[in-house]
């Protein structure tokens, strides 16, 4: 089966791990994959996945959203038609090109499924999960003329259920992780110098508003955590640059940027005791599911899915509201309580082997692509006529 993914290579964020942990996967598997990107004619981003590459021109991407240019269109339908794909698979990039793709695989009688990653919550409890709403509510109706569209949660389900995609359209398939690569393991990090502690408590993801760093970052400066306890933030962002010079190494926060090298993100995760992500709104958070995989206990909001996949035990899950007052609690309580810390290791560990495998992901992705070949095409929505 030839696939055609449409996707992200850069800038870094979720959307681009995905792309790049399915496509190889569905490489190692036999099929023949295209990868369509955003990108310049010679692009200098990594080089992955090893199959034949169509650049799209734009205007604009960020790690949030993309502006093509107007000849884009033309450019992936000509690519498509040249392509020949059995099945277009279109990780959504937040591009008016979303808008039509269903037209263009109509056009051609290609089969197009989509995975829809904007983070949300449950609850409008703040203005970022306002916003992320309002893009649910913009999708909602073009999303309804895709022949599948996966997304990583009951509660995200439930959320376009509501605002009137067809229960049919939606495949709940998690984020998955390489069990392989992210497990437990014996890191030397702790005993770095600029690292030496008894207790690594780590954040990986953007410095971002909706990310609700900064509470995380109050809620260690206040409690005073001494010198035996450090915090790592990897990642990088709009807000760095205004919170590092507050939050530095004399409270034990060490800013690391974005670390491209995956082993030593591993590396991290490994040597960790805590992994903690504050946000305001979420999907499924890949950096939470590699921290469970790596065996660290994990704090984290229940935004998006994230509270579900720590449910019954297999992590802590704290509201969205009062984020500061919550970890001014529980930081002391990690800190000084190791068995705590090694208990929710072992349940993360247990409920990502039990629910988010990055093998399991792409069996259900198959049986997918093969239900959706299966059946007749439906015709277009209205939208487009």
């Amino acid at each position: 089966m030839h696939i055609a993914w449409l996707g992200k290579k850069s800038p870094f964020c979720g959307n681009v791990t995905y792309g790049r942990e399915v496509t190889n996967e569905l490489l190692d598997r036999g099929y023949e994959v295209s990868f369509l990107h955003f990108a310049q004619e010679d692009p200098q981003e990594a080089n992955w996945p090893d199959c034949p590459e169509v650049f799209l021109p734009f205007l604009y991407k960020s790690q949030v959203y993309t502006i093509p240019t107007p000849k884009s269109s033309k450019i992936l339908m000509d690519s498509l038609e040249k392509l020949k794909p059995d099945l277009v698979h279109a990780s959504l990039t937040l591009s008016p090109l979303d808008f039509r793709l269903p037209e263009i695989c109509e056009t051609l009688n290609i089969p197009l499924v989509a995975t829809f990653h904007p983070p949300f919550d449950s609850k409008i409890r703040n203005l970022k999960s306002s916003t992320q709403f309002l893009t649910y509510q913009l999708y909602a109706p073009f999303l309804a003329n895709y022949d599948k569209v996966i997304i990583f949660s009951h509660l995200q389900k439930d959320l376009l259920i509501k605002l009137g995609v067809p229960t049919e359209k939606l495949a709940v398939i998690p984020n998955g992780v390489n069990l392989e690569k992210y497990s437990p393991g014996i890191s030397s990090l702790k005993f770095q110098p600029q690292f030496r502690a008894k207790r690594l408590f780590v954040y990986v993801g953007r410095i971002a508003t909706e990310k609700n760093v900064e509470a995380l970052l109050k809620a260690w400066k206040h409690t005073q955590m001494g010198s035996d306890s450090k915090l790592l933030i990897l990642g990088d962002g709009p807000l760095k640059s205004s919170l590092e010079p507050f939050y530095g190494p004399e409270y034990g926060i060490h800013w690391l940027g974005f670390v491209a090298d995956e082993q030593q993100r591993i590396d991290i995760l490994q040597a960790a005791e805590v992994f903690i992500l504050p946000s305001l709104v979420e999907g499924l958070s890949l950096s939470l599911l590699e921290a469970m995989a790596c065996g660290v206990a994990c704090v984290a909001t229940d935004a998006g899915a994230d509270g579900e996949v720590l449910a019954d035990g297999a992590g802590i899950v704290i509201n969205t509201q009062g984020v500061t007052t919550q970890l001014k609690t529980l930081l002391p309580l990690l800190r000084d309580h190791p068995e705590i810390t090694q208990l929710l290791g072992r349940k993360a560990r247990e409920r990502v082997l039990e629910k988010y495998s990055l093998s399991n992901n792409i069996t259900c992705l198959e049986q997918l692509y093969a239900q959706v070949l299966a059946r007749p095409r439906f015709s277009i929505h209205p939208l487009f006529s």
